[in-house]
């Protein structure tokens, strides 16, 4: 190969999730049915595990792997909990939605519209993560998001 190779590989962003999952080739179909995902590379290492892999759910990577605990790496189910959301974008957040419940997510936060201005709910997937799909609908100014914030709260 010659030339220089770019620091931030094509078709990546500066900010990348990077899911450790117990069960990675399931979680990466999962993903598939849930999120639309496209599988874009796995590496298997010894016994099956994946080592790496890439998955892209509309215009953004997402990496995986499966979890060694030997070696500092576990997922959400054996820390009984996630801190992480991780966010979606989407032209329908509804669609979708009910699309990952089918697939097997939990709901955490059912779909509503929100004082921000967004279409949006809370899942937790079969592998721990947490993750949120909204869908823009009001573009509003933050004293306007002051304010629903207020009446919401009572």
């Amino acid at each position: 190969m010659s030339g220089k190779a770019k620091p931030i590989p094509e078709g990546m962003r500066t900010v990348t999730p990077h899911l450790v999952c117990a069960g990675a080739a399931k979680a990466i179909e999962f993903y598939k049915k849930a999120f639309n995902a496209v599988e874009v590379t796995r590496l298997p290492g010894p016994g099956g595990k994946l080592i790496h892999a890439q998955i892209r759910i509309g215009d953004s990577a997402v990496m995986l792997v499966d979890e060694f605990p030997d070696m500092g790496s576990t997922g959400p189910q054996a820390l009984k909990h996630s801190p992480v959301v991780i966010h979606l974008y989407v032209e329908d957040a509804d669609t979708l939605f009910e699309q990952a419940v089918a697939a097997g997510a939990q709901v955490v936060m059912p779909i509503a519209d929100m004082f921000w201005g967004d279409r949006y709910g809370q899942l937790r997937d079969p592998f721990g993560h947490q993750w949120s799909v909204a869908t823009h609908l009001r573009d509003l100014s933050p004293e306007e998001i002051r304010q629903g914030m207020q009446k919401m709260s009572g």
